[in-house]
């Protein structure tokens, strides 16, 4: 067995004598504990770098170039178009400015309305689902199903429903029911619209159900119980306690279903393919369509950054009103 030898007498003597020891044992770790989790997150960092950051800068570089499908081999070999790409996109008296921003009405009005169905149904079923009876594991299972299966295989699954001669939609509601004079088109002309919007807020709501499930467990059941002893209705309860104790959940939530479904490219290019429908033709295929159809991939680069830039903004206003109405709920 190794045995540590004890200070001699000279040695205990000069640790004493010496102020600065001490000091710098405990400098030295503070420093260790300081630095141990930024250590730890280090791979993390190094992977988001090369995932996200390295592409996105090399993403705005090529905004700046005129970058099309003969300069594809070697990218840097591209001529340098300046701002050219941006006044392109954002010239609406043009045909692709024109076809910018009846992309970008799109995707606000399908985001909103998708994101406040989402919202509302998944409220709703979380509210519904507080209360105990019979079989309601089951129904929270069965809830969370459109969450967990995979994208494509679930649009995939709704784009075969959705077929004009062979689906289960016009099967039910022309064949079955008798509603329409002849089966409608689902995936082409205005229809596609609220295709697009059925599969979106199928495949969200039950996000917003489990954040809103998660937040409810967090109010006491005794504030509901005093609430109905004073004689506060349901419609009062959800009003004057349960939602505004979820305020903070709120807000994050709608953020988060504010950005996926405004950035959303699975479901629109699963359900449509390459080349979308006008009444459906979200931003993000859009981009995709002037990159890789046009092989204009500096105009779709530019695209790319003013939709950053705007979801940067919008995501910093909303932070910001968030934020000051809270500081003066709080007041």
């Amino acid at each position: 067995m190794t045995t540590t030898a004890a200070p001699t007498t000279g040695e205990r003597t000069a640790q004493r004598n010496d102020p600065g020891a001490a000091p710098r044992r405990r400098r030295s770790g503070r420093l260790r504990r300081i630095g141990l989790p930024y250590l730890l997150l280090l791979p993390a960092l190094l992977l988001e770098l090369l995932v996200h950051l390295v592409p996105m800068v090399i993403g705005i570089v090529v905004s700046f170039r005129e970058l099309t499908q003969f300069y594809v081999r070697d990218w840097t070999t591209s001529p340098w178009a300046g701002l050219d790409n941006y006044t392109l996109s954002v010239d609406f008296d043009a045909p692709v400015g024109q076809a910018l921003l009846h992309s970008f009405l799109i995707t606000c009005l399908f985001t909103v309305v998708s994101v406040g169905l989402c919202w509302l149904l998944g409220t709703a079923a979380a509210v519904f689902m507080q209360e105990t009876f019979r079989g309601r594991g089951f129904l929270r299972t069965l809830f969370l199903v459109p969450y967990a299966l995979p994208v494509y295989a679930a649009v995939i699954t709704w784009a075969f429903m959705f077929q004009r001669d062979n689906g289960l939609i016009n099967h039910v509601i022309h064949d079955q029911l008798g509603l329409t004079d002849s089966p409608p088109f689902w995936l082409l002309g205005d229809n596609s619209f609220f295709t697009l919007l059925v599969v979106s807020v199928w495949k969200g709501w039950p996000f917003a159900f489990l954040i809103m499930m998660a937040g409810l467990q967090n109010i006491p059941r005794d504030i509901y119980e005093a609430a109905a002893l004073d004689g506060a209705g349901v419609w009062q309860q959800i009003r004057r306690i349960t939602l505004p104790s979820l305020r903070p959940v709120n807000q994050v939530l709608v953020l988060v279903l504010f950005l996926w479904t405004f950035n959303d490219f699975n479901t629109p290019f699963v359900l449509f393919g390459k080349s979308a429908p006008a009444a459906a033709d979200l931003i993000s295929i859009h981009i995709y369509q002037s990159s890789f159809q046009t092989w204009n991939f500096g105009t779709g680069s530019a695209m790319s950054v003013l939709l950053l830039l705007f979801l940067l903004v919008v995501t910093g206003l909303y932070l910001l009103f968030t934020s000051r109405g809270k500081k003066a709920s709080d007041g």
